[in-house]
């Protein structure tokens, strides 16, 4: 248990030194590509100072994942998997994120496309989770210690949990610091979880992710210097899916990653009133706008979602039960 505490904890160190090193070289970088990016008219007005910041920052944090990851737990096929995931879905956003700011294309990949690729990745993953590293298809049940055997419908489960999660860390990507703090919190769930599961070497693999997230809040944190984009907020949602999956916590992660969740169904509560009613429930969607337009400035917003994050996170633990 000692080594496992140890190489995560080393993990984590090595994704932060990484980011650390990198940040001097890639923001730079990003401006001399015009990489800027751009800002909602219909959003808080205060935000409009940030046009042009450097996006796509999300590379630093996949590659502190990537590298710290293959040097202390390379030999994990586990590790691997979700290596795999963090990758292919942060290229899915690097694509997007080239296509707006670099080609200065304003849509980016079709909706279509991008959840073809989405769907791909996650069916491969799923092929692999299920078949290559024998995890099953049961899914643990929150609170209760049972679990719940899905058979041929836990492939669907997969995929929804894996396109879903991506898109949640995605509309949560809204404020300085907010995603990669939100996620911070996660991950270090995610180190509890793996080691309670047995899962050891996802472990380092958690670790390395929150040590890409607390190293990367060294340059977006409030005012953020660089934004992660689609590129970043992509792979940290694939991660955490990937986390989720094998470790048999899909339906527990509506808990760890409650503060996703309410980002992502504030999203879907004003549209759907404003299509049936011609109303909005909010003064913009997602939730963290909301409170900024309340007049909240937006470093408590972010301190108090962090907070909040942490208590989800807290209590998903408390409710998670190890199904061996």
């Amino acid at each position: 248990m000692h080594g496992i505490v140890t190489d995560t904890v080393v993990a984590a160190g090595i994704s932060i030194l990484i980011c650390v090193v990198m940040g001097p070289f890639v923001i730079p970088l990003l401006r001399r590509l015009r990489a800027g990016q751009s800002i909602r008219d219909d959003g808080p007005k205060r935000h409009l100072a940030k046009a042009g910041t450097p996006t796509m920052g999300g590379i630093m944090m996949i590659t502190a994942v990537l590298f710290a990851s293959l040097i202390l737990a390379g030999n994990s096929l586990e590790v691997l998997a979700c290596v795999l995931v963090t990758v292919a879905f942060g290229a899915v956003g690097f694509w997007d994120d080239y296509i707006k700011v670099v080609l200065k294309r304003s849509l980016g990949l079709r909706a279509r496309e991008k959840l073809g690729l989405q769907l791909l990745i996650s069916l491969i993953f799923g092929f692999i989770l299920v078949v290559v590293l024998g995890r099953g298809t049961e899914v643990a049940v929150p609170f209760t210690g049972f679990g719940v055997e899905l058979g041929p419908f836990y492939m669907v489960l997969l995929v929804l949990v894996l396109i879903s999660t991506a898109n949640a860390v995605n509309l949560t990507d809204g404020l300085d610091g907010l995603a990669a703090g939100v996620t911070f919190f996660v991950a270090l769930g995610y180190v509890v979880i793996s080691i309670a599961t047995s899962h050891f070497s996802l472990a380092v693999f958690s670790g390395a992710l929150a040590g890409a997230c607390l190293g990367f809040l060294i340059f977006n944190h409030y005012p953020a210097r660089v934004f992660m984009g689609d590129t970043g907020s992509m792979a940290l949602g694939g991660a955490v899916a990937a986390l989720a999956a094998i470790t048999k916590s899909e339906i527990a992660l509506l808990v760890i990653g409650g503060l996703y969740v309410l980002e992502a169904l504030s999203v879907i509560v004003q549209v759907l009133s404003f299509q049936l009613t011609g109303r909005r429930v909010f003064l913009m969607a997602p939730l963290h706008h909301h409170f900024e337009l309340k007049g909240w400035s937006e470093a408590k917003v972010v301190l108090v979602f962090w907070t909040v994050s942490l208590a989800f996170v807290v209590l998903g633990l408390l409710g998670f039960r190890n199904l061996g």
